[in-house]
């Protein structure tokens, strides 16, 4: 039988309920990011609709997830995060997702023959539909207009009635995010991440990518293990024929996850039930701010943007509000230096957690920090800084006596060419051939692929 989500799993969930928490006492507090809903009426019918609709995951895949990533920092699995940068409702198409969901499960394949151990996947989707922006308004030709924010906020076109922040996009949110949960279910239900049969996960143009032979031996490697192992145990393993997935989203509108936040019978505290694993982003980890004040009262595991500019005691004091109980698998830290900054200030923050007895699982956002324009002012990440800022963290992690337990990449399983390099070399030219994101750049799927096998080898 496959199993989509695990409900099997041991975790102590820690009964302290936080007694000065709501799930709207964020609204007393400065809110970073959140649109400007021009019909107060209409945003509040839209939530009270929104709060009626059923849930999109359960508290106990929320506890599974949880004690999976203790595990993970115990340094027994290795978690892979990874999606779109935001998705849009125009891509909640069964190809689509098939092809997002075949790169992770590819992405893992080699991962675990490479580091020997298991991998946790995370899906950077269903509901990823909402993006921070670095300004509010956005000028074109000497027209100002509001900034896209997401589909889950307004319409990417360049009008005044596209930009205008549309509370019905929640609801519409919360029916594709529905779908593409539900799709992926079925998916790996019905056989698909089966190990008896990796070839199911290629891409129809796997077979011209460079890497391609290099792919091919491990999943012939991984076959003949397969089946090694059910010849020695006379029969067919079913553990070799499902895995585990689950949804993460960055927890950005707040009035959205405020509505999803619901108590369960005969579990203490609040969950948020529109994703297994929220995260908070850089822009809004601010202290004293709504999301941290959101984030710290409910019971998921959850993740935080760390960056270069975050001082050593700000890390510290996130730890201490977001888990004050310590405990195992609830708080991950995924740092997102940039290539020429990690050395830098990565090992401070190693050690302060470290000191401090914060459990943590450090993970490695490559992505973020290593964003360029071209010269004809298109965002763009060099593969080469990618791979170069995901070295030295297994290095740093090393040499501080920690352990890296994750990645948390952009990425698609569609043929873009937005980051530059990689096995084909992209150059600036060749962007404009594919260039589809509305917002970040997104590694392709050889890119996506290159990058799991030099990480396996890196961490073998």
């Amino acid at each position: 039988m496959i199993r989509a989500f695990p409900v099997n799993d041991e975790v102590n969930v820690s009964p302290v309920i936080a007694p000065d928490w709501r799930p709207d006492s964020w609204q007393d507090r400065p809110a970073a990011q959140q649109p400007n809903y021009p019909d107060a009426d209409a945003l509040q019918a839209a939530l009270a609709q929104l709060r009626s609709l059923p849930p999109l995951v359960t508290s106990w895949e929320v506890n599974s997830l949880k004690a999976q990533i203790a595990r993970a920092q115990a340094g027994e699995l290795f978690v892979l995060q990874g999606g779109d940068c935001a998705e849009s409702f125009a891509d909640c198409r069964s190809d689509v997702i098939a092809n997002r969901l075949k790169v992770l499960l590819q992405m893992s394949l080699v991962l675990v023959h490479g580091m020997r151990k298991r991998v946790l996947r995370i899906g950077r989707f269903a509901g990823q539909y909402a993006k921070p922006r670095s300004a509010d308004l956005e000028t074109r030709d000497g027209v100002t207009l509001p900034s896209y924010r997401g589909d889950l906020v307004n319409a990417p076109g360049f009008s005044a009635a596209a930009r205008i922040p549309d509370p019905q996009r929640l609801l519409e949110g919360h029916m594709r995010s529905a779908m593409t949960i539900n799709f992926v279910r079925g998916l790996i239900d019905g056989g698909f991440a089966d190990l008896h049969h990796p070839e199911y996960w290629d891409l129809d143009w796997v077979q011209h990518s460079p890497l391609a032979a290099d792919y091919q031996r491990m999943v012939d490697t991984l076959g003949d293990s397969v089946r090694f192992m059910e010849t020695l145990a006379g029969g067919r393993v079913s553990d070799f024929s499902r895995v585990d997935f689950y949804t993460s989203h960055e927890a950005l509108l707040l009035w959205a996850e405020q509505a999803q936040t619901r108590q369960v019978p005969r579990a203490p505290g609040w969950y948020n039930l529109s994703t297994h694993f929220p995260w908070i982003g850089m822009r809004t980890a601010d202290l004293g701010g709504a999301h941290v004040e959101y984030c710290r009262g409910i019971r998921n595991p959850m993740g935080v943007k760390v960056s270069p500019t975050m001082t050593t005691e700000w890390v510290l004091d996130l730890c201490r509000v977001l888990n004050p109980d310590n405990e195992a698998g609830r708080l991950t830290l995924i740092h997102r230096m940039g290539a020429d900054k990690i050395a830098d200030h990565l090992p401070r923050l190693i050690e302060a957690v470290r000191k401090a007895g914060h459990q943590v699982l450090w993970m490695c956002d490559p992505m973020h920090g290593n964003t360029v324009s071209t010269p004809n002012g298109l965002k763009t990440r060099p593969f080469d800084r990618i791979m170069s800022e995901v070295e030295q963290a297994f290095a740093l992690h090393k040499a501080c006596g920690s352990t890296l337990g994750g990645m948390h990449l952009e990425l698609t399983g569609e043929d873009v060419t937005e980051c530059t390099g990689g096995a084909r070399n992209l150059s600036h030219e060749d962007l404009e051939r594919a260039y589809k994101s509305q917002v970040d750049p997104r590694l392709n799927y050889e890119q996506a692929l290159e990058l799991a096998i030099k990480i396996a080898r890196i961490a073998d």
